[in-house]
């Protein structure tokens, strides 16, 4: 009797891992996939910050260039004078943003920074919820650990502001893909363990 409540209770664990991992749970390649491609990136670029830096700026302004010319080519395609006229405007907005970031990467980078500690102190409170929900598994400990460094990332960047805009984004941009490469890499065993355990 004890024997089969233990059993019971081993499946009703399985159950509840298999349900808060989701999707996780049925492809755990994909993560572990991911999760080793993102710490390579974040090693590269940990090791050449500063052309980390001004690659993720010219990155950056290619994308606001290429936004704001499908916005235009929307907005041609619009009807009606209102919706025309605002996609035009915010297309010209993206553009200019864009080619604002290849003339002055420096400011760009200044401003990027500022966004980036925003972004930290954000991605690392959701990692933490992330980590609570994921407490049921061992790993539930390494996503606290990448979410405390997340928020202390956010702290640096206000603090050493803007002297260390050149070198800071690209710094911080790889160590942020490092984190997020450990966290789905241990997600994906964790998931990889589970479907072995069936």
């Amino acid at each position: 009797m004890t024997e089969n409540n233990s059993q019971l209770s081993v499946a009703q664990l399985q159950e509840i891992r298999t349900a808060v991992l989701g999707a996780a749970a049925k492809a755990p390649g994909a993560l572990i996939g991911l999760g080793i491609l993102f710490i390579i990136l974040g090693m590269i670029g940990v090791a050449g910050q500063v052309m980390f830096s001004f690659v993720t700026i010219n990155v950056l302004g290619a994308f606001l260039i290429i936004g704001g010319g499908l916005q235009f080519a929307h907005a041609i395609k619009s009807h009606g004078w209102k919706s025309v006229g605002i996609q035009i405007v915010l297309a010209v907005l993206y553009i200019a943003a864009g080619l604002f970031t290849w003339a002055f990467p420096i400011p760009a980078l200044e401003g990027i920074t500022l966004w980036l500690a925003a972004i930290f102190f954000v991605t690392g409170f959701l990692r933490l919820v992330s980590a609570f929900q994921h407490r049921h598994f061992g790993e539930w400990f390494w996503l606290v650990l990448s979410s405390a460094i997340s928020i202390l990332m956010g702290v640096m960047i206000m603090n050493g502001y803007p002297a260390s805009s050149l070198w800071l984004p690209g710094l911080l941009i790889a160590i942020e893909l490092l984190l997020q490469g450990w966290s789905m890499l241990f997600l994906g065993l964790a998931a990889s363990n589970l479907i072995k355990g069936k």
